[in-house]
């Protein structure tokens, strides 16, 4: 797993794009301190000039509040939609998160399964969705355990189901990148 600062609005804030391309291929060592004005470059010590299979990134996930995703922008999209095409260019799974959408519908905060009927929150998953090129499907509300001292299924449901897809998508990716296994032949299963 590799978290890293977001895109932040302004050239002097956030990790610039091309660390962010760099960290998908693998090639910006954990740990790495950023800096938003200059990026890392191929003499930097964090610099990873053969990255490994485990150096790359497998799923790209954005994590963003549905109550703030008005907030966001048109800059702040313009990054995440470059980051994307690199992604996808690279064959990298991409998902979205949008956390906190009881506080962006008073229907759902009342009653968290009507995530799905909630046309305030279909409305999100869709400006999302365009604003970020990503499929609906690709698109996961969620709600955030933060006033709670107990755990609710409903909110779990959610949460689970939204990571099973992370976790599905990155373990295909990593299987369609890892090199095939030798096979191994007996000179009798040879036909002449």
């Amino acid at each position: 797993m590799c978290d890293i600062m977001g895109v932040e609005v302004g050239d002097s804030e956030g990790v610039h794009p091309d660390d962010f391309i760099k960290v998908l291929k693998g090639q910006i060592k954990d740990g790495h301190k950023f800096n938003p004005v200059s990026p890392c470059s191929d003499t930097d010590p964090d610099f990873i000039s053969n990255p490994t299979l485990g150096d790359g990134i497998h799923c790209l996930l954005s994590v963003i509040p549905t109550d703030k995703l008005g907030l966001l922008q048109a800059e702040d999209f313009k990054k995440m939609r470059t980051i994307r095409k690199h992604a996808s260019e690279m064959g990298i799974p991409q998902l979205t998160v949008l956390t906190k959408v009881d506080q962006a519908c008073q229907e759902v905060k009342k009653d968290i399964r009507m995530i799905y009927n909630s046309n305030k929150i279909k409305e999100k998953m869709q400006q999302c969705s365009n604003s970020l090129g990503a499929a609906m499907n690709c698109i996961f509300p969620v709600k955030n355990y933060h006033e709670e001292i107990d755990l609710n299924e409903d909110v779990n449901a959610l949460l689970l189901s939204a990571l099973t897809h992370i976790l599905d998508l990155t373990n295909d990716h990593v299987e369609d990148k890892m090199p095939p296994a030798p096979v191994n032949m007996k000179s009798s299963d040879i036909q002449h």
